[in-house]
């Protein structure tokens, strides 16, 4: 019997060092990780030993014979990425990573963030040197977009919260939640009482669609939806209407599917998650019936990945529709799909879509409409959205790229709610070079580079402020291995300035800055409160939702 990975994978790959026989891929230091949908268990070699379910923080893995019929499909899809990629076994012996002289001292870090990037990063500066970090989230809870932003009906993947839980419960590493850098304390104030700081921040605003209408009441952006049923503090007083039958996103990404799913399914299945309350009486009230998603290119470079995709199958009273002419293909596209070398998880996600194209449809059921090859042109309505104008595009190779060129074709549909899910943006952070076209810090492998075009000492960047909004999870992993390289190496070298005052004298500075300010036991007493509540009602947290409510259950 064979180890299965499933669509829960965050490709954190703190399975591939474990497994003992080398049988999971792609492994970190291969070019195709960074790109990876998942990772996947060889069946051939897998000796059912079970290391990898231990490692894994997400509990993604699972015996093959476990598979529920949501899951079955996986074993199918783990073994057609050995078809494509045969296992060669390589059991060089792993070396460690080198470690600071003792006699350099405790190196201290601040670590402006709190979400999977700068988790990360705090868990390899704990593995790899004597170290003091202090992190920085100028929220009142930490753990970002685990929280904030991972769908509620997937809480397998906030499970990896739980892993930097326990590494974090040494008083080597401190919380200093609900402050702002830049606001409580300054980037040159951090570094006067750090080694070094590692900014970790994300990227916190949404791209914008530039067309007619965009502004209008019914119009808004994926990221803001996301905070608001996630419970985020700044986004609890939104409103979204959910009196018309037709919603509209714009975007094909997976967090376009995670919206769709959400307006979608049967709320009574989402009371069993940590959605926010008054997202959920939301809910229980819309009358949206039909979601439509708009992606501008074709289904093979739907930027959607194929287990997301595959899981839309199982929703109960949800039909996902596609239509057959949207799947004829181009000839570049066709030619793509015709190679025999063509990745398995491309060719899935065009038989998913045909299967979708031929499958029943169920009278009652709601509706989530694929559409390719569209891109919205304007939005129109008086004193709120009432439909999208869009067009049709084509597909035209450009430097070996297919690229969608609009054509002469258009056509209009109602909708009363339009969410825009094309991308998130870094925004500048004070003290920091920016660029303003990436919308990242610029950077070098982590280093941060200044206007000069040299490295500032002391400074670096994890994360999708370092190399924009791309990858999932676990892919901070090893972009945060990376930024913490440099910086030991950095540290080793003696290149790192001399802290002026000590871990004392910043929680003295910051008490008297910010009374309100949430450490390790105010996070801990936020975190029993939600738990507590949530075992009350049968859910894994019921969350507070206001920065009041949340300071108030951290003072107990």
């Amino acid at each position: 019997m064979a180890y299965v990975i499933t669509q829960r994978c965050c490709n954190d790959a703190s399975c591939v060092s474990e497994c003992p026989v080398d049988c999971i891929r792609p492994t970190p230091d291969q070019p195709e990780f960074a790109t990876t949908e998942m990772l996947y268990i060889d069946p051939d070699t897998c000796i059912d030993c079970g290391a990898c379910v231990d490692a894994c923080p997400v509990d993604a893995i699972f015996p093959e014979d476990d598979l529920t019929a949501s899951l079955e499909r996986f074993r199918d899809i783990n073994a057609a990425y050995f078809q494509r990629h045969p296992l060669e076994s390589n059991f060089d012996p792993i070396i460690s990573p080198g470690r600071p002289p003792k006699e350099l001292g405790t190196l201290r870090v601040a670590i402006v963030g709190a979400g999977p990037a700068a988790c990360y990063a705090a868990d390899e500066l704990l593995r790899r040197a004597d170290v003091e970090i202090e992190m920085f989230d100028r929220l009142p809870t930490p753990w970002g977009l685990v929280r904030a932003g991972v769908a509620p009906d997937h809480p397998g993947t906030k499970t990896v919260s739980n892993m930097f839980e326990s590494a974090f419960r040494r008083e080597t590493l401190q919380y200093y939640l609900n402050v702002e850098v830049g606001t409580h304390i300054s980037h040159e104030e951090l570094l006067g009482h750090h080694h070094a700081v590692i900014y970790a921040v994300g990227a916190s605003t949404d791209r914008r669609m530039g067309i007619l209408g965009e502004d209008l009441p019914g119009s808004h952006s994926a990221t803001e939806f996301v905070a608001w049923y996630n419970g985020h503090p700044d986004y609890a007083d939104r409103t979204f209407d959910l009196s018309g039958e037709r919603a509209v996103i714009v975007g094909n990404g997976n967090v376009a599917l995670d919206v769709a799913r959400v307006l979608t399914v049967d709320p009574d299945e989402l009371a069993k998650t940590d959605i926010a309350d008054y997202a959920l009486d939301a809910l229980r009230q819309s009358n949206i019936r039909e979601v439509v998603v708009l992606g501008r290119r074709g289904p093979l470079q739907a930027a959607y990945t194929s287990p997301e995709f595959l899981a839309l199958a199982h929703l109960k009273g949800v039909d996902v529709v596609v239509d057959e002419a949207d799947l004829e293909l181009d000839e570049a596209s066709q030619t793509i799909l015709d190679d025999p070398e063509v990745e398995p998880s491309l060719g899935l996600k065009y038989t998913l879509a045909k299967e979708y194209a031929a499958g029943r449809r169920a009278e009652g059921n709601k509706r989530i409409v694929f559409r390719y090859l569209v891109s919205p042109t304007a939005l129109t309505g008086t004193e709120r959205v009432e439909s999208v104008e869009f067009v049709r595009n084509e597909l035209v190779d450009v430097d070996g790229q297919l690229v969608a060129r609009p054509s002469d074709r258009t056509e209009t549909i109602d909708a009363t709610m339009v969410l825009r899910s094309i991308g998130y943006r870094g925004e500048p952070v004070a003290g920091l070079p920016f660029d303003e076209r990436r919308g990242v810090v610029p950077n070098e492998n982590g280093r941060v580079i200044g206007d000069d075009g040299t490295p500032l000492p002391g400074v670096f960047v994890s994360g999708w402020i370092k190399r924009g909004p791309r990858g999932v999870i676990g892919s901070n992993r090893t972009d945060s291995e990376e930024t913490v390289e440099l910086l030991i190496a950095d540290f080793t070298a003696g290149k790192l300035g001399v802290p002026q005052g000590d871990r004392a004298a910043l929680k003295s500075l910051l008490a008297q800055r910010r009374a309100d300010l949430v450490d390790r036991a105010g996070w801990k007493a936020i975190d029993q409160a939600e738990k507590s509540a949530g075992k009350t009602a049968g859910r894994p947290r019921v969350k507070f939702t206001t920065r009041e409510d949340l300071l108030k259950a951290a003072r107990g």
